[in-house]
């Protein structure tokens, strides 16, 4: 006998053999979490024992929209952004949902094209790390109708998951301030970027908390926030009189920074205490393990997935946008450790 084909035919030989309704089963492929864990388990032995695969394109086409979701990010291979699509995956897994993983390389255009993309084969919806603060460029994609969450970054007019980078900031350079006499230097990336902007507003919330003059904080600004990055700035802070304190706003930098001072000779911590950001899976293992401000990034794209379901299921005139913003904590390692009580 000829093997059934088309996705109703299908769906309504697994439902003879699991003993259940076609919706049943339907349900077990695309909304799992209405369907009992008994009967989904039942369902989808049935669909293994039978080798059926469902007619998703068909379906989609029916929808307007398929269950892929769409995640952009503007650098893979940093993994502050591996994590976060590793936590995107997770949450997209226990949902049945794929992921189209894109990555803008830290262009703008690029990234507006990506997204662009995305909405023209009616994915689902799109989960973005956005470049820059300019939010016309994403109400543009919403208003292609496609569902939109920010990670990393707080909307005015949708879902997002954020940390509070202005709590990290103070975090960081609190921790230098209480174990070392002196003031601190910071090491950041373009204040154009609102994460940036945000832990040195913490870093100068810190100085006066701690009655210094903010205003005296001494800034070097970097154009990529990367090793190489690090390491030059190690040579421009040898051209002057070192500092006891470094704050790098995030540990690519930092570990950079170690490197290049380990090529002179300079012992972290006891010369100069560092702390980085981020607590990227490298800051643990450095040489000299680095103290850091950790965010939580897996948690950040898990809760994006749940927003974005939320979004695709709820009736737009009753869904109401939400933000989560993460509170970011302190790692204290051997590049800066806690100052010993006398």
């Amino acid at each position: 006998m000829a093997r059934e084909t088309g996705s109703r035919i299908g769906l309504l030989a697994v439902a003879k053999e699991a003993g259940v309704s076609i919706a049943t089963v339907s349900n077990t492929l695309n909304r799992p979490d209405v369907v009992s864990a008994a009967t989904r388990a039942r369902v989808l032995a049935v669909i293994a024992k039978m080798d059926f695969v469902p007619n998703t394109a068909a379906a989609s086409l029916r929808r307007g929209s398929n269950r892929l979701i769409g995640l952009v990010v503007p650098d893979i291979s940093n993994p502050f952004y591996s994590e976060i699509a590793r936590g995107v995956t997770a949450a997209a897994d226990r949902h049945r949902y794929g992921v189209i993983l894109c990555n803008s390389q830290d262009d703008p255009d690029r990234e507006l094209d990506q997204l662009e993309m995305l909405a023209e084969h009616r994915a689902a919806g799109a989960l973005v790390v956005p470049l820059t603060a300019d939010n016309r460029r994403l109400s543009r994609l919403r208003s292609l109708g496609t569902h939109l969450v920010l990670i990393d970054r707080e909307s005015p007019d949708g879902c997002s998951t954020s940390i509070d980078d202005v709590l990290g900031g103070r975090l960081a350079a609190q921790h230098l301030l209480e174990s070392r006499d002196a003031d601190f230097v910071l090491v950041n990336g373009s204040h154009s970027i609102p994460q940036c902007a945000d832990r040195r507003t913490g870093a100068r919330a810190a100085l006066s908390a701690a009655g210094r003059d903010p205003d005296s904080l001494v800034e070097y600004e970097v154009d990529d926030m990367t090793t190489e990055a690090g390491v030059e700035i190690a040579e421009r802070l040898l051209e002057k009189e070192l500092p006891s304190g470094v704050f790098c706003t995030n540990d690519l930098l930092a570990i950079g920074l170690m490197r290049g001072l380990a090529h002179h000779g300079i012992a972290v911590p006891d010369r100069v205490a560092i702390v980085g950001y981020g607590d990227l899976a490298p800051a643990a293992d450095a040489p000299i393990p680095l103290t850091t401000v950790d965010q939580p990034k897996f948690a950040l794209g898990n809760a994006a997935v749940e927003m974005m379901l939320a979004e695709i299921t709820e009736k737009d005139d009753t869904h109401r946008h939400s933000a989560t913003v993460f509170r970011p904590t302190l790692v204290v390692r051997d590049s800066a450790p806690a100052r010993k009580n006398s």
